[in-house]
């Protein structure tokens, strides 16, 4: 890589998809510090908790909201933003916009409209728990949250029961327990499994275990029934390498 490559400045009428750390702020890049630095406007997940990773790294971009609730009609004020030759990025509360979060509608908007799209790639909950996990070495499926309803959920693991790669799941700590107890009804109790959780974080905790002893693990420490998970569930008949 050149050092023009890393000194380029920030395009105008472009819109950058940058991620941010997911936990451990070292994590932020040296391009992903810049670009938040040089553009315009950074449209975010939750102001709230960008606007700290912004004033950390001196940026005084304009902060705009850009979350599911509203993204349709802000994707049309990005695109008008674009058309006005400035610069934008798109961020989520943490890790890379439009994997489990926010940003594909306003993703497609621009490049619909034939604005150029520049991947900003950095943190990711999804790789960091896969490269730590031992048990991805080829495909996986990446399914994200299941449905918070208990029979949507069920119904769900039902139809990935049959998968025979791993699967990645991602949980909100208040529903976990829920989840790994649809998993072991649905799934059996002898799938190998890796519980993520606070990934990059003080508190990170990454623990492998059959979906039968998960439960177990869970309830044994008041502290693990707190903070976002990362689920990596083996398929059936998956057995550990032998060393």
């Amino acid at each position: 890589m050149s050092e023009h490559d890393t000194t380029q400045a920030v395009e105008s009428g472009a819109l950058y998809v940058v991620a941010t750390p997911i936990g451990h702020l070292g994590d932020v890049s040296t391009r992903a510090s810049r670009v938040l630095r040089e553009v315009d406007v950074v449209a975010a997940e939750d102001t709230r908790v960008t606007a700290p990773l912004l004033a950390r790294l001196a940026s005084r971009a304009r902060l705009l909201a850009a979350h599911q609730h509203n993204e349709a009609s802000v994707a049309e004020r990005i695109v008008a933003m674009l058309g006005e030759n400035k610069s934008v990025a798109l961020v989520s509360d943490a890790g890379t916009p439009g994997v489990s979060d926010p940003g594909a509608r306003i993703v497609s908007a621009a490049l619909e409209a034939g604005f150029r799209v520049i991947p900003v790639p950095g943190p990711s909950a999804l790789t960091a728990l896969a490269s730590a996990s031992g048990l991805i070495e080829g495909a996986f499926r990446f399914e994200g949250f299941l449905p918070a309803r208990p029979r949507q959920r069920t119904e769900r693991l039902r139809q990935l029961a049959q998968i025979d790669c791993p699967i990645v799941l991602f949980e909100s700590p208040h529903r976990i327990e829920a989840t790994i107890a649809a998993i072991v009804e649905q799934l059996g109790t002898d799938r190998w499994i890796v519980l993520g959780r606070e990934l990059t974080k003080k508190f990170e905790e990454i623990h492998r275990c059959t979906s039968g002893q998960a439960l177990a693990w869970l309830k044994d420490d008041p502290m693990r029934l707190k903070g976002e998970y990362g689920l990596i569930v083996a398929p059936a008949g998956f057995a550990l390498p032998e060393i």
